[in-house]
């Protein structure tokens, strides 16, 4: 994959004394970085297919607390793109890391899907969900609460501890508030469907889009159908949310500064997390 990010760094030495100086800090990092992310976008069967150039600058500012607030990711795609599977490994290698190294409050998961507006009443009058569902669409923006779910981040993203909503996804369609204490964390990471729509993409100062080919997100839908037991219904089901992504999701992926590949090995999304992880080590630990 041809290199798209900056490569002209100023060669810069790595005796600690050198790093005491907060540019000289930024300096190193941005340079490693690029050479980290470099690395990854020239291999074979890359995690990348497109990184913005700025991502160098903002994540160094960020690691070299330039920045000293929390930061935050969304991780956007449509259904089976693969994007739980990747926002899990980054959760779990980081939260390897930090029970490692004692670090407190490293990372803290918002869940899209807890935000979807309660609509129990209108499946209790519907008589089952599958009911409901047939006159009332969850695959638009709409059917979430986008914006409670911006201002949960944003507090978080400040210092303010977070009661965060939960959504019963077994078919009742209740939304509970209130009810799961989030800490404010060094990083906040979300993933949905519509977690880079124009109402809370601009919570999120690192926007990540999961591309796949069709073929691939066809068969995993279809192999995640069959174990939910849908049924005859799974067509219909695939139907509206292809129809859906290409009004609300595709879209979206023009605000991305990362757009991942889908369809990469589980271990190279890990890898590459890891190879982050080893400059935090060398810097702080």
């Amino acid at each position: 994959m041809q290199n798209t990010l900056t490569k002209n760094y100023t060669d810069l030495s790595q005796s600690k004394s050198f790093l005491n100086s907060d540019k000289n800090l930024f300096l190193y990092i941005e340079k490693r970085l690029n050479q980290i992310f470099t690395n990854e976008m020239n291999s074979e069967n890359s995690i990348f297919r497109k990184v913005k150039p700025s991502v160098i600058q903002k994540m160094a500012l960020f690691l070299s607390k330039n920045i000293t607030r929390s930061c935050s990711i969304g991780i956007a795609g449509e259904t089976a793109s693969g994007k739980s599977t990747i926002a899990l490994d980054i959760i779990n290698t980081i939260q390897s890391f930090a029970d490692e190294y004692c670090v407190e409050h490293a990372i803290t998961r918002i869940n899209t899907d807890d935000y979807y507006f309660d609509r129990s009443d209108m499946v209790k009058k519907a008589g089952s969900f599958a009911e409901f569902a047939k006159h009332y669409d969850l695959d638009v923006p709409e059917a979430l609460e986008l914006e409670l779910m911006k201002k949960h981040i944003k507090s978080l993203l400040f210092g303010k501890e977070v009661y965060l909503p939960e959504y019963d996804m077994s078919g009742t369609a209740i939304r509970r508030d209130n009810v799961k204490l989030a800490l404010p964390s060094k990083i906040i990471i979300s993933e949905g469907l519509f977690t880079l729509t124009d109402k809370i993409a601009d919570a999120f100062d690192f926007k990540i889009y999961v591309d796949v080919s069709h073929n691939v997100q066809k068969e995993r839908f279809y192999r995640r159908a069959e174990e939910r037991g849908l049924g005859d219904s799974a067509d219909e089901v695939y139907t509206n949310a292809s129809n859906k992504a290409k009004t609300h999701i595709h879209p979206t992926a023009s605000k991305a500064d990362i757009i991942l590949s889908g369809e990469a090995e589980r271990q190279a999304y890990r890898k590459f997390i890891n190879q982050i992880l080893i400059l935090v080590k060398e810097i702080y630990f």
